[in-house]
């Protein structure tokens, strides 16, 4: 207690134990303080050397780890060196692919173009170019937006994929539009390229790769009023009135000038050409044929311009050219047989990249683009001529009514089963037990007997 108020009172202490009197901390006793390292290096080595090791910081020593050049050697690259090659080969050979073939569609279009432009008044996706200011002040607003230059090739084509390249035209009379495809060469992927061709040469259902265009021309047909599109009323009054008295429809028929190499193939895979006959002419080449409905129809097509055009063009490039206003596909329903009267040019490109390569089919491709006048005008038949065309095209009319009927009556059938089973099972829901042993067992012998009448016809 004594002790107590003493410490209260600032009373003297105890003096503290001495270090040797706690064995816990015996160990610790005589250690010096720690002093900071200096992060500089000692003075004493400077003149020894720059760049001595800090003090504090142990000396890392460098070994081949750290050495690239010394831990690695020339054959741990070999699986790099073989495998780098070939991707240098295939990025390479696809690069060039791609710009032969972009080459190739450009050439096509630089030696089209100027017959696309005489022909249409938009052509391409961009269409024409807007008068600059320049032009306006040089010739006047009206010749300027009258100038018949188009965009730039380039802009003309547009490249769905690396080996397929389409354009467009619109904007002539008798002609809605017409729309052209480029199909070349796989170039960027060889591999691809040899296999398609060994699989053509094995088998017969496999096509040998080519490269082709193939233009497709759709008519008016007398229907401007429903395919031209007005913004507004006024327009589609005045648009009435211009075409009141247009006369742009022909009769539907199915027409074609074939190469012979590939007439098996394009009965096989066009369902309109099995409309037609087969028969060679005389004013044709010997490597060409016609396909028509009526003799009557190929002595009005068959004209000297058009002869001398196939013959310019070649075997070699020559595809076919067809007339037709029937589907390309079998038709599988009625509605499917509405006719739509279009033309179709298909013709190989040729090997070279130039420009003046594609110069003997530009008389083709001409006369391709102007034959919808000459149909207009020309294309109107006997009764008797057309009165046979019509029964062939009725004949197949009627087959597709027939089926239509019959899965019309299979339709009727199942919902008639429907209907019956349904209210059989709500029938069968309000009867007793009793009710309903009896009402299946007068099922059962109705359905015995009716087995038995059909045992008895078949005997």
């Amino acid at each position: 207690m004594a002790d107590f108020v003493k410490g209260l009172f600032g009373g003297s202490k105890p003096a503290p134990s001495s270090a040797g009197d706690d064995t816990d901390f015996a160990d610790f006793a005589g250690a010096p303080n720690p002093s900071p390292a200096s992060i500089f290096p000692s003075t004493a080595s400077i003149g020894g050397s720059q760049f001595s090791t800090p003090t504090g910081v142990p000396d890392i020593k460098y070994t081949k780890w750290y050495r690239v050049w010394e831990r690695a050697s020339p054959s741990d690259f070999y699986q790099e060196a073989f495998i780098l090659p070939f991707i240098i080969i295939i990025v390479g050979l696809h690069a060039w692919g791609r710009r032969k073939n972009r080459r190739k569609a450009r050439s096509w279009i630089e030696a089209h173009a100027s017959v696309l432009e005489k022909e249409f008044a938009i052509v391409g996706f961009s269409g024409r170019k807007p008068p600059t200011i320049d032009d306006v002040q040089a010739s006047g607003l009206l010749k300027a937006t009258a100038s018949d230059s188009l965009t730039i090739p380039a802009e003309l084509l547009k490249e769905k994929t690396a080996q397929e390249y389409s354009t467009y035209a619109t904007g002539r009379q008798n002609v809605a539009f017409l729309d052209m495809k480029l199909s070349l060469f796989k170039r960027y992927n060889p591999l691809t390229l040899i296999l398609e061709w060994s699989l053509s040469f094995i088998f017969d259902s496999i096509r040998t790769p080519s490269e082709g265009m193939q233009a497709i021309m759709y008519t008016f047909d007398g229907k401007e009023k429903d395919l031209i599109p007005t913004p507004n009323q006024r327009q589609q009054d005045s648009l009435e009135a211009r075409v009141k008295n247009i006369q742009s429809s022909y009769d539907g028929f199915v027409w074609a000038i074939v190469n012979k190499d590939h007439m098996r193939q394009l009965r096989e895979d066009r369902y309109d050409i099995s409309f037609t006959v087969q028969k060679d002419n005389s004013k044709l080449p010997s490597w060409a044929t016609v396909m028509s409905e009526s003799a009557e129809i190929t002595e009005q097509l068959l004209t000297p311009d058009l002869i001398k055009a196939v013959e310019q063009a070649g075997d070699t490039v020559f595809d076919n050219i067809i007339v037709t206003d029937q589907p390309l596909d079998k038709p599988q329903r009625l509605n499917e047989t509405v006719p739509r009267k279009r033309l179709s040019l298909s013709l190989r490109l040729p090997t070279s990249t130039s420009p003046s390569a594609f110069a003997p089919t530009l008389p083709l491709f001409t006369y391709f683009l102007r034959l919808p006048d000459i149909l207009v005008s020309t294309a109107h038949f006997r009764p008797e001529v057309m009165r046979k065309i019509r029964s062939t095209r009725d004949e197949e009319m009627k087959k597709l009514k027939k089926v239509d009927d019959d899965e019309k009556a299979e339709e009727r059938r199942t919902e008639d089963a429907k209907r019956k089973k349904a209210e059989r099972e709500v029938k069968l829901k309000g009867m007793s037990g009793e009710e309903q042993r009896k009402f299946l067992e007068k099922e059962r012998e109705r359905d015995q007997r009716k087995m038995g009448k059909r045992m008895t016809k078949k005997g």
